[in-house]
């Protein structure tokens, strides 16, 4: 061949692949196999082996990467794009299969399910945490068998009586494995069951799948597990109907990632040259970040030519980039919004009320402060939540298990205190403002709900009655409900008329 081809590589959990293809979508080079804990080296050699073979008169137009080592791959090696896994499969399904209604990938250490509608995905499923449905668990139970892996999935395929070993996770599949060994099951048969068992899991515990008719008619099958003709057949067994395996599925992410990088790639290719990775080489090392208090653990690696990769940060500081002083952050915006409220007062007020800005107050205050002023009140808020907060209300806290939101709320509460006013409105609000006609919930959680309630319970100084609390039960439904609710409570506290209240 001569001419441009197109790189892709998925850099699994388990396993590295990587595919090279030609501008009509043949494949000049294709590779599967373990990443033994090294990606970027086994995608080094690969790449290194690609160059060592190829035509002078191949250019590598364009490149991507996909897969938990993006990142790192991408970085190390100078590849184009990146590419997030659910796109790179869609795009390889839907090139063997264009009106693909369903797609079920079985990795090394998960299951992706994606419902694909009007030609995009729609909707996303992954196993949540056990791994019991995927290719390193079949791996472990033919590797304690002493068999390889091929072998092993080879023997389930003419199995008479598949051993049923359910869709539990690995530690209860182990027991039932020996079980069946000690009732003289063979080793064809609990190759079967495994096979079955894999697919059982996906079907209802990720899927959760109540008919073959809610994945589809058209489902494409792949991920290095569907290799294993055993796996297929009891996909297939399980739904009743013929699936589509292409022959690459262990290769899919791979494809749709040099598929992308066909389609994106509008200049020339940064990718590696052969004289640079003939000389590849790097360095790791841990290290912690010193930049807040957060104190991330940081893996350090540092290539030959000194560019280096960070991982383990969880802001640009610990990425070793400037923090841009420039960008405005939407939450200091909004809490000096808020404080800028407070800069007007009120003349000769009726009293000084005090509104703790914690949890749902932060949303709610302008309307209270807007409220409060109408009718003649001075308000006061708490000072900002801060570790010294907390501190400040941990003796009044009942139960340690509590967000820590609603226990920096016992802190606001002691903070108005100190500021001497002379009451505390903390209303019980089960129900925001429903704010667009098509929203379903508007419900606060229990917490925010009620915990005035638990407040007022574990304060000394709002017991004794030294200062007064309000927090009255009241629903935000629409003005009229919150009108008629703040009549009953302030006409007859302060004296003040209906017609002033609605007013406000």
């Amino acid at each position: 061949y001569k001419g441009n081809a197109y790189l892709g590589i998925d850099a699994g959990s388990t396993t590295t692949k990587l595919i090279l293809i030609t501008e009509d979508c043949r494949i000049l080079y294709q590779h599967y196999s373990s990443n033994k804990g090294q990606p970027l080296d086994r995608v080094a050699d690969k790449l290194k082996k690609i160059y060592s073979e190829m035509n002078p008169e191949i250019k590598i137009a364009g490149s991507a990467v996909t897969g938990y080592g993006e990142d790192l791959i991408k970085a190390g090696l100078s590849i184009d794009f990146g590419i997030v896994e659910t796109v790179a499969h869609f795009k390889a399904a839907s090139y063997f299969c264009p009106e693909v209604d369903f797609i079920i990938d079985i990795g090394g250490q998960d299951i992706k399910c994606f419902k694909i509608k009007n030609h995009s995905i729609d909707s996303i499923m992954l196993n949540e945490a056990c791994s019991s449905g995927c290719g390193s668990f079949i791996q472990t139970f033919a590797l304690a068998l002493g068999y390889d892996i091929a072998d092993f999935a080879s023997l389930g395929l003419f199995a008479e009586n598949p051993v049923d070993l359910g869709s539990r996770c690995t530690v209860f599949m182990n027991s039932s494995v020996k079980q069946a060994q000690k009732d003289g099951a063979t080793v064809e048969d609990i190759s079967a069951g495994l096979s079955s068992s894999i697919i059982k899991n996906a079907v209802y515990k990720v899927i959760r799948a109540k008919s073959p008719e809610e994945l589809g008619k058209n489902i494409v099958v792949q991920g290095g597990t569907f290799l294993n003709d055993a796996v297929l057949r009891a996909f297939e067994m399980e739904m009743g109907r013929n699936v589509i395996r292409p022959a690459i599925s262990g290769l899919m992410g791979a494809l749709g990632a040099a598929l992308y990088a066909k389609e994106k790639i509008k200049g020339n290719s940064s990718i590696i040259s052969k004289e640079i990775l003939d000389n590849f080489s790097y360095t790791s090392k841990s290290a912690q970040c010193g930049g807040c208090t957060a104190k991330c653990g940081l893996n350090i690696i540092t290539f030959a030519d000194g560019r280096k990769f960070i991982s383990g940060n969880r802001c640009e500081r610990g990425a070793g980039k400037a923090v841009n002083s420039e960008n405005e952050s939407l939450y200091d915006f909004k809490y000096k919004l808020l404080l800028s409220m407070f800069e007007q007062h009120v003349e000769n007020p009726k009293a000084k009320v005090g509104l703790p800005l914690a949890l749902n107050f932060y949303e709610l205050i302008p309307f209270w402060k807007t409220l409060f002023n109408e009718l003649g009140f001075e308000t006061v808020i708490s000072d900002e939540s801060s570790r010294d907060i907390y501190y400040l209300g941990q003796h009044t806290i009942p139960s340690d298990t509590v967000c820590y939101p609603a226990k920096l709320t016992h802190g606001h509460i002691e903070s108005l205190l100190n500021k001497n006013v002379d009451f505390i409105f903390y209303p019980c609000i089960p129900y925001e403002r429903n704010e667009t006609p098509d929203a379903n919930n508007h419900y606060n959680c229990p917490i925010v709900t009620s915990y005035a309630e638990n407040i007022k319970n574990n304060v000394e100084e709002l017991n004794d009655n030294s200062i007064k609390f309000m927090n009255p039960f009241m629903a935000l439904t629409n003005e009229g409900t919150i009108t008629s609710r703040l009549v009953e409570e302030f006409s007859k506290e302060f004296d003040i008329p209906k017609a002033e209240i609605t007013q406000a």
